[in-house]
């Protein structure tokens, strides 16, 4: 189904700028296309509601997992619904299944926003949005919480984009994301710590091919530079796609699967996803965001293709 006909047009938004188009689901506020000149820089999908594997999704209050969807509040246990069963994990925040309204839209930006209310988990208000806004070489995204209620609120705040380079085999693309330290992931995919990279398998400063490198991971110690942390995938003919984000974002996320939902069936992808916290936040406090009754926090990462 084309992402902008029939029963899809209805929950998208098509934006362009010159040869920049790009396709913004309502569902999740997902980035479901993005080309340059024609070149797709994300796995595009075309699925009228929640995202595949949380293709693009925002995830808040909360990326990752949180072990047994449990975490402490005030010395009181909370529970999470748990949407990861084979794990048991409660995965990816609580609006990757929500229908987000539009709140402005122009030919070349639009803005959609969702609340959070009280709920089992997480008894607290937040209101978010998201807006979109082309460039000449791709998208500047822009977040915002603001804590509704009228208690402290805990919060953390991350996005699932699978990036491409074209028809450039995902697994022949050179990869560099600019972690000095990593986490050690146990079989849940729960942290258990961190270790240096240096030397490792997960040194991915100097740039690894994709096929090459780890399938998952979290790092930290990120390189500043020029007030930002990029991240970037490189093709064999030297065509760049760069991930930049706010050094409030202070974590990313790699994921290479073999089983993303192509046209023609199941496909190698590659997710790099930045995060303002790491896995199991909730639960062990690193890095979480308390908003203030009526405080907000705004966040800004994007992508540029770079010829």
């Amino acid at each position: 189904m084309d992402p902008t006909s029939g029963t899809a047009q209805r929950a998208t938004h098509v934006l362009e700028l010159g040869t920049t188009r790009a396709v913004v689901s309502e569902y999740a506020a997902a980035l479901r296309s993005l080309t340059v000149g024609g070149t797709e820089l994300i796995e595009p999908h075309v699925t009228d509601g929640p995202p595949p594997l949380a293709a693009g999704a925002v995830l808040v209050p909360w990326p990752n997992r949180v072990d047994g969807g449990r975490w402490p509040l005030n010395g009181v246990e909370q529970q999470l619904e748990v949407t990861e069963p084979a794990a048991g994990h409660a995965v990816h925040g609580l609006l990757t299944r929500t229908r987000y309204g539009r709140d402005s839209h122009t030919a070349a930006s639009v803005t959609l926003a969702a609340p959070i209310a009280p709920q089992p988990g997480y008894p607290f208000t937040l209101d978010t949005s998201v807006e979109y806004e082309l460039t000449p070489d791709g998208v500047v995204v822009r977040h915002r919480l603001r804590n509704a209620g009228t208690d402290p609120a805990p919060g953390a705040l991350g996005i699932h984009p699978y990036l491409r380079i074209g028809d450039v085999p995902v697994r022949d693309l050179t990869l560099t994301i600019p972690g000095g330290r990593a986490f050690r992931l146990d079989d849940r995919n729960i942290p258990t710590g961190t270790f240096d990279v240096t030397g490792t398998h997960h040194d991915l400063r100097g740039g690894v091919r994709v096929g090459d490198g780890p399938e998952h991971s979290c790092f930290t110690d990120l390189a500043v530079s020029g007030g930002v942390v990029t991240s970037s995938l490189r093709a064999p003919d030297g065509r760049t796609l760069e991930l930049w984000q706010e050094p409030a974002f202070g974590y990313v996320q790699l994921w290479v699967t073999d089983y993303f939902p192509g046209p023609d069936g199941p496909a190698d992808a590659v997710a790099v996803e930045p995060m303002t916290a790491p896995p199991n936040a909730l639960r062990t406090g690193e890095a979480l965001r308390w908003l203030l009754p009526d405080e907000s926090w705004t966040l800004t990462w994007g992508l540029r293709l770079l010829p």
